[in-house]
């Protein structure tokens, strides 16, 4: 939503700053000069994203009008059910999470957090970190480079898009540029037409540029930053899981093994200690 608002006020902006100095809008409408730029942006970001690339173009240009980074509550969440998985462990040793992880939409443990298992990469992450604990492949250290690999993995996948995005982005002047080019051409083939035809070709011309920059900067760059803000904080809702889940085969009490995830979220996101207790409290309080 407030990406859409954004865009809105950048746009809304620009045109009243352009009515403000009494500019006429009518000139400004121009498709061959739209049909030049944005033809050529998509057909570079086409050629440009080969195989299912193409199809992870197009739909971060869908996430980046969604809501879909994790919430303080989302993470408070995570911690409770951190703190409920480890508690079990510890209680009831690994082998017995091994239903509740097979089929963790069933589970008396993970059905509690929905918002949790909304979150489908975080869930298979997650199932895959517990699995190794369950089977005892992997030591703690081993765990950890594995879980890190992961995380790099997906983070390297999910920028993709976005430096696609940027490089179209980057681009858009220069086809502004090249638009305008056209347009100069075709003005010179009316220098008969008197001074104000010939203004009117000029003006149509540069909107090319005009419309260049604006689709750069007020567009397609604010689009791919907020792409890239949505995939930092994603990928560090795994890193949350991924601190806590090797933690807590080290050894740590799971309180400890919470604190270490806790401590690896962003501070606008992190619930404080006290918040983090209680959230603890409510699970001993429901177990018992």
């Amino acid at each position: 939503m407030f990406t859409a608002i954004g865009l809105v006020v950048v746009f809304a902006s620009v045109m009243g700053g352009f009515a403000m100095v009494g500019g006429n809008f009518a000139i400004l409408i121009q498709p061959s000069e739209l049909v030049v730029i944005g033809g050529a942006a998509l057909g570079a970001l086409i050629v440009s994203a080969p195989g299912q690339i193409r199809g992870q173009v197009f739909r971060a240009f869908g996430a980046a009008f969604s809501a879909t980074m994790p919430s303080k509550e989302d993470y408070v969440q995570l911690l409770k059910l951190q703190y409920e998985l480890y508690s079990f462990i510890r209680k009831s040793g690994a082998v017995a999470l091994d239903e509740h992880v097979n089929d963790m939409e069933k589970s008396s443990i993970f059905s509690k957090y929905p918002s949790f298992l909304k979150n489908h990469h975080a869930v298979e992450f997650f199932r895959d970190a517990l699995k190794q604990i369950v089977n005892g492949t992997a030591s703690p250290e081993e765990l950890n480079i594995l879980l890190d690999n992961e995380i790099e993995t997906h983070h390297e996948e999910a920028h993709v898009p976005i430096s696609l995005i940027r490089t179209t982005s980057d681009a858009l002047p220069g086809l502004g540029i090249v638009a305008a080019v056209l347009g100069i051409i075709v003005t010179m083939g009316h220098l008969d037409g008197g001074p104000e035809v010939i203004g009117h070709h000029v003006a149509a011309a540069l909107v090319g540029t005009f419309l260049g920059i604006l689709l750069s900067y007020g567009l397609l760059s604010p689009l791919a930053t907020t792409i890239e803000v949505q995939t930092n904080m994603a990928t560090r809702y795994l890193r949350c899981i991924k601190e806590g889940v090797v933690a807590s085969l080290r050894g740590a009490a799971p309180i400890v093994a919470i604190e270490f995830a806790r401590k690896s979220i962003f501070s606008a996101n992190r619930p404080t200690s006290e918040e983090t207790d209680a959230a603890c409290r409510e699970v001993k309080a429901g177990g018992s």
